[in-house]
């Protein structure tokens, strides 16, 4: 299954500090051949990283898009242009998306059918709450969250790659237990109707990315505040697994 690092830079860095960042982790992760490196700048900076990214082994992705092509959606974007700046991957469906600014799974489901339609490769982060965690109600919330979010695409889930993020992990300083995310990742496996690429992202750092990484039933890691920092990107761009 193909291993995959993606950072998540979020609202952070200029387009002046993104052009810094993006030539660092370029030389931090040399060229690596094993598995694929993604990074999500934010809107205004995209261009500028793309651009200097172009011909390497670094791909760029987008932290959101609209489900509709054009139209009057002020402050939205299109993936239409996404993919004409060079843009291959997008985040749908981020637990800040859901939970602060209220996308429903019905949204994201949208979202996704375009991104398929426009060849967007969609990561599509699912997780549960603290105190949907403490409920005992992890598998049903992740249930709900693939069904209705993959629902008329189940077929399709082979072209993406899913993210499991335990909200309650996510710029807490705590992280899931490599056993707890394999469980989750297993659980999710099990769900879809195609074999699938499953990242976990909550607090990952140079620190705990290989023990997260060692287990079978993860592919790879989505990282956040790490992701801003070059070298700690790319120790764990770098990580050797079993």
């Amino acid at each position: 299954m193909e291993q995959v690092i993606a950072g998540n830079w979020k609202m952070n860095l200029d387009p002046a500090a993104s052009r810094i960042l993006v030539q660092q982790i370029l030389i931090e992760i040399g060229v690596v051949r094993e598995r694929t490196i993604i990074v999500f700048p934010p809107f205004t900076s995209l261009l500028h990283v793309a651009e200097i990214a172009r011909n390497s082994c670094l791909k760029i992705g987008a932290q959101n898009m609209h489900w509709e092509r054009k139209g009057a959606y002020t402050g939205e974007i299109s993936g239409l242009f996404l993919t004409s700046i060079g843009v291959e991957y997008v985040l749908i469906g981020h637990s800040e998306r859901r939970h602060i600014l209220g996308e429903t799974d019905e949204m994201l489901n949208r979202k996704l059918k375009t991104a398929l339609d426009i060849g967007l490769i969609s990561i599509l982060c699912v997780g549960e709450t603290e105190t949907e965690k403490e409920q005992e109600q992890t598998e049903e919330v992740i249930e709900k969250q693939l069904h209705e979010g993959l629902k008329g695409i189940e077929k399709e889930v082979h072209k993406m790659i899913i993210a499991y993020e335990p909200v309650w992990a996510i710029g807490t300083g705590k992280t899931a237990t490599p056993e707890q995310a394999a469980s989750v990742h297993a659980f999710i496996r099990k769900n879809l109707k195609k074999p699938s690429t499953i990242l976990y992202g909550g607090s990952v750092k140079p620190e705990n990315a290989e023990e997260i990484m060692a287990q079978e039933e993860i592919n790879g890691v989505l990282v956040g505040g790490a992701s801003l920092n070059a070298a700690a990107f790319g120790q764990i761009a770098r990580v050797k697994v079993p």
